[in-house]
């Protein structure tokens, strides 16, 4: 019923409008006059860095832009999909939303995402386009068009405790390169200090997604092939098999996956396998209390990793010329250098901007301070895509992945059985 909805509400837009769908009337080329543009964002939801952060960048855009004021909706990342489809069949057409990648191809053919191909003069678009990551921005793409702008991003990196590694015999100064390297820093943790060997944020509903994409991808796998699902495919099940080894030697810690990051940050656990984004916080806890270091994520032997992305992109809603242009605005000064900057130093997601990597001016200071985070940037040219699911129902057969992996990994059963029985099911559920 939703669906239908959006759709019906979608259509009476464009036909009031007076234009073939998917085409806008022209924005104009600066905004003279007051107008109020909603941003839905989700880190202004969560306490701490995030929020502070966004603020800082919204504080920013309304002193270069006066005559735009940005109405900030907080909602959480797992509740604002649901609130941005709410408030469009209730008639209150969102401006810009922060989404995360996974709802991409729902955005684009069903919720009234607007392309900007279709909104921003072409020239306009590749001046704003040039110095972002390529592979950065293909991620935010359907059908060749641009519909999520890629804003706050982060990929798998794993934080260790070379605290734990000395206490365990290791040395801190060669993490783990491997899984095989994984497997047996973790047992020697668990067996020689009685703390938390391993653990990777891979099997929360939402969010952990792209660290379990990433783990199988980096073994050949992948979680579908068009509309065929295919995370119980050979590559793929093996992936998570190792993970379940790991389980059984006792090198992979059986704890709930809600408390991985907090029993980490406590110094409870000798490495996690999760998003970088978390840099600033678990900086904060660890300090003076054990040495946090970071290291790429491992591989399957020689095969080359394939660190998935997280965090979100920015989509623009609005209908109207006047605020298409206020939104775009927004966006280009949320992925400009200086957005760029508070968000990798103050938040801890990577930079889509390298030219500010070492510019004095720029990161280069933090940088400086923070060598750590070079491990994340050198992953950035091996970076692959979240992979979204198509069809109205995604996020039902995403959950039914995710449930069959953490069964496959925390339960007794044959794990690839367990993989293949929801494939199966999951399947019927694809359009």
């Amino acid at each position: 019923m939703l669906r239908r909805t959006t759709l019906k509400l979608m259509a009476t837009l464009t036909a009031a409008s007076m234009l073939p769908f998917g085409a806008f009337a022209e924005m104009p080329a600066t905004i003279d006059k007051p107008v109020t543009i909603t941003f839905y964002n989700y880190n202004l939801a969560s306490a701490g860095v995030g929020q502070e952060a966004t603020k800082e960048l919204i504080a920013g855009f309304e002193k270069k832009f006066p005559n735009v004021k940005v109405e900030p909706i907080a909602v959480p990342s797992n509740e604002i999909i649901t609130r941005v489809q709410a408030d469009i069949v209730a008639g209150k057409q969102p401006d810009v939303a922060q989404l995360v990648f996974r709802d991409l191809i729902f955005i684009a053919s069903d919720l009234g995402g607007n392309a900007l191909e279709d909104m921003v003069p072409e020239a306009e678009l590749k001046d704003q386009f040039s110095g972002m990551i390529p592979k950065g921005l293909e991620l935010g793409k359907v059908d060749g068009k641009t519909y999520g702008l890629a804003y706050t991003f982060s990929t798998p990196i794993m934080f260790y405790n070379a605290d734990l590694f000395k206490q365990a015999g290791l040395d801190p100064n060669a993490p783990p390169k491997t899984w095989a390297d994984v497997a047996a820093a973790g047992k020697a943790i668990k067996e020689r200090t009685g703390k938390n060997g391993f653990f990777p944020g891979a099997y929360g509903p939402t969010d952990g997604t792209f660290v379990y994409q990433a783990i199988v991808m980096s073994n050949g796998g992948k979680v579908r092939d068009g509309n065929t699902l295919t995370f119980a495919e050979e590559n793929a099940a093996e992936a998570v098999k190792t993970l379940r080894d790991m389980v059984t030697s006792g090198a992979h810690a059986k704890i709930d996956p809600a408390s991985a990051s907090d029993t980490f940050a406590a110094g409870n656990m000798g490495m996690f396998l999760y998003t970088s984004a978390l840099l600033s916080s678990v900086k904060k806890s660890a300090a003076g209390k054990f040495d946090l270091r970071l290291a790429p994520m491992p591989s399957f032997g020689d095969k080359p990793t394939a660190p998935t992305n997280s965090g979100s992109a920015l989509f623009v809603f609005s209908k109207d010329p006047v605020k298409q242009r206020a939104s775009y605005e927004l966006l280009k000064y949320l992925t400009s250098r200086e957005a760029y900057t508070i968000i990798t130093s103050k938040i801890g997601y990577l930079p889509l901007r390298l030219d500010i990597v070492d510019d004095p001016n720029q990161l280069g200071p933090w940088l400086k301070e923070n060598p750590m985070f070079r491990s994340n940037l050198e992953q950035l040219d091996r970076i692959t895509a979240n992979m979204a699911f198509p069809g109205s129902n995604y996020r039902q057969v995403e959950k039914m992945m995710m449930d069959s992996v953490r069964e496959a990994v925390f339960g007794n059963g044959d794990p690839i059985a367990t993989l293949k029985t929801a494939q199966e099911q999951a399947q019927d559920l694809m359009p």
